[in-house]
Formats: C-alpha cells, structure tokens, sequence
C-alpha cells in the first residue's frame, strides 16, 4: 500500500513539473518570434546607395543650388538605420556637376571660360562656373584653375597628339602618354564617373590598337577606348588628404557618427593586407540597344 502511495506522488509532481514547463518554453517562442519580426535587411553592396542624402533635382539642368533631404544612414522608407557610420552634418546645397564634357566633332576647339571657383560641402573636390555661349555649368575644378582662364573641349582626335592645358577635355586618343587626367568616361557618350576625388588623377600609360591604357589612382590598369573623354589636370585640393580633423565635433559636422572603437582595422583576420596589384582589365562596350519594332499596317 506504502509503495503505491509513493508512486502516484512521484506521478503527481512529474505532472505538476510538466505543467510549470508549458508557459514558460512558449514565452521563449514569443520572444524569439519577435526577435524575426525586428531583423532588419541590409542593402545588397553596388547598388549605389549611401543612404546619406537624397538630392532633389529638377527636370531639366540648371545651376541653382538644389535642395537634399539629409537620411543620416536610414532607410528612406522604412526609417531603420542601415549604415551606422552616417549621422548629423550641416545643412548643405547640391551644386550639379554636369559630367558630360561635349565638342565639336571637327573643327577648332569649343572655348570656355572659367567665371568663379568655389567650395561645396557635398564632395571634397572644389568646383567651377563655366560659362559658354548663353549656357552655364558647373564643373570639378582642377588643381592650378582659377577665374577667367579659358579651356576648351574638343571630341577631335588628329594625327598628332595636342599639347593640352589644365582643365581642356579631350578624347584618349588625342593625348600624348603620361598625361594627368581626371573625370573619365568609362565608355564613350556615357557620363564621366571616374576620377572625382580631390586631389587624385590617373595616368595615361600607353596606347594600343583602338586602346588607350590608363592607370587610375588606385593603381589599377584599364584600357578604354580612345573615343573616352578624359579632363587634364589634377583635382583640386590635393591637401584634402592631409587635412587634420582637430575635435570630434567637426567629425559629427562632417557627418560622420562616432564608432563604438572595438574593432580594429590593423589587427586580426580582417586587418590590413599586402596583396599584388590585378592585371589589366579591359572595359566591356556598353550593352547593346534593342531593335526597335516596325509595325506595318495595310488599309482594308
């Protein structure tokens, strides 16, 4: 009688055990079903979004500062902080840089003339206001320009390479070797994205066939084709590099947040590296058009 006592207490508190288990690994699921619902996507690298600003811009080009809302590192539409090195800044004025150095085809040079040189707080590159014709434009300044010289464009490429002067744009192929060059075009009629930085420039190296090879800053040789414009010169500022913060105030003014100082970039697995310097590379063409569609239609 004793022991089947015993075994319906020991059945009882099993039971008792089991019934004070229940809540407490379901609260355990909730808070891991809530931890999910809060993960948040990070951007998938290259698709060009610094989640710093977004700049307001009109439907035709014009010189007038336009407007930027600030994101400081969030996501414009869901709010969440995705880049956490991004935060404050003053209140700045996109100036709009129009990449595209366009010339006459033939003929003598297009001239135009420099009317103002000027700081602006969205890139660290100074720029200039040129003025041709009835039109005005900015462009990235070089490292000796200054109000009122003049510089010229030309798409002409002549048999003998021209002797250029800072600021002049001019296709590859019309450059003598070991010119300084900025603001280059990856492939020919596209905007010039290449080479902005202040104080960079890349190299003309040597030319080949229809190529044109060029070291860019990075050290990296690529050959473009010799129809590419390219800007002579140095970028302006070249001090940019060497330029001392002084506080951490300024480094919030510039924008940037402070780090939690963990991590170190010199140290461990993900440190500082030595590695050999890739091949050249060749630039791919621009991808093909697709034909556009003729209907016919016959009267019946």
């Amino acid at each position: 009688m004793n022991n089947l006592t015993r075994l319906m207490a020991s059945c009882a508190i099993h039971t008792q055990r089991q019934s004070l288990l229940t809540p407490i690994t379901s609260s355990v699921a909730s808070i891991k079903l809530r931890n999910k619902t809060k993960v948040v996507e990070k951007p998938k690298p290259g698709n060009g979004k610094q989640f710093r600003r977004i700049v307001h811009f009109k439907d035709e080009y014009t010189v007038e500062p336009l407007t930027i809302t600030h994101l400081a590192g969030r996501d414009p539409v869901t709010g969440r902080v995705v880049a956490k090195g991004i935060g404050g800044g003053l209140k700045q004025k996109y100036h709009w840089i129009k990449w595209v150095r366009d010339g006459p085809l033939e003929g003598p040079p297009q001239e135009e003339k420099v009317i103002e040189i000027m700081d602006d707080g969205c890139r660290t590159a100074k720029i200039a206001l040129v003025g041709v014709g009835d039109e005005l434009k900015y462009i990235l300044a070089t490292e000796n320009m200054k109000a009122g010289d003049i510089i010229k464009t030309s798409r002409f490429i002549p048999r003998i390479p021209v002797r250029p002067n800072e600021g002049d744009a001019y296709p590859l192929g019309a450059l003598p070797v070991g010119t300084r060059i900025h603001n280059l075009e990856k492939n020919p009629g596209y905007p010039c994205h290449l080479i902005h930085a202040a104080g960079t420039y890349g190299t003309i190296l040597r030319k080949f066939d229809d190529k044109v090879v060029v070291q860019l800053p990075s050290k990296r040789e690529y050959a473009f084709d010799k129809t590419c414009m390219a800007t002579v010169g140095r970028v302006s500022n070249i001090e940019h590099n060497k330029e001392h913060i002084g506080s951490a105030q300024r480094m919030r003014l510039l924008g940037n947040r402070p780090r939690s100082g963990l991590w170190q970039r010199k140290d461990g697995r993900f440190g500082r590296k030595i590695k050999k310097l890739p091949p050249m590379t060749l630039i791919p063409p621009p991808p093909a058009k697709a034909p556009e569609v003729i209907k016919l239609t016959l009267p019946l």
